[in-house]
């Protein structure tokens, strides 16, 4: 695995995944602005993840797509814990306990994997099946 472009595409994915909640308070649809940011954040992770798996991949690599999914999870949880966690959840009251200790953090984590196995199975690993 090529762990500094792992890194850097997580990074970037980590970087489109807080715009997306933040923005989502703006748009009120929902009466809940904290369930509203987080359904658009689950839903709006899974092409964010496809389109940096697909980046990844774009450079020949053997890298399983379950092991870069949870690379691009690992980059987020510690810029979460390093950066959202203090300065977007902590002036209202958020801790690190209760930020990681929610469904919604580990359901996202979960769409991280699958999104990158899915990629992997669909995309790369389908190519290397050699038909008799």
């Amino acid at each position: 695995m090529k762990q500094i472009r792992a890194i850097g595409i997580g990074i970037i994915i980590w970087i489109i995944g807080v715009s997306m909640y933040t923005v989502s308070f703006y748009i009120l649809i929902l009466k809940d602005p904290e369930l509203q940011a987080n359904i658009f954040l689950s839903l709006g992770i899974l092409p964010a993840v496809w389109l940096g798996t697909k980046l990844y991949y774009r450079k020949k690599s053997t890298t399983k797509g379950y092991w870069l999914g949870l690379t691009f999870f690992l980059v987020a949880a510690v810029l979460d814990a390093l950066i959202t966690v203090p300065f977007l959840m902590a002036p209202y009251g958020g801790t690190h306990y209760s930020f990681f200790t929610t469904a919604g953090f580990w359901l996202i984590g979960i769409e991280f994997i699958a999104m990158s196995t899915i990629y992997w199975y669909v995309k790369i690993c389908s190519k290397k099946v050699n038909y008799l």
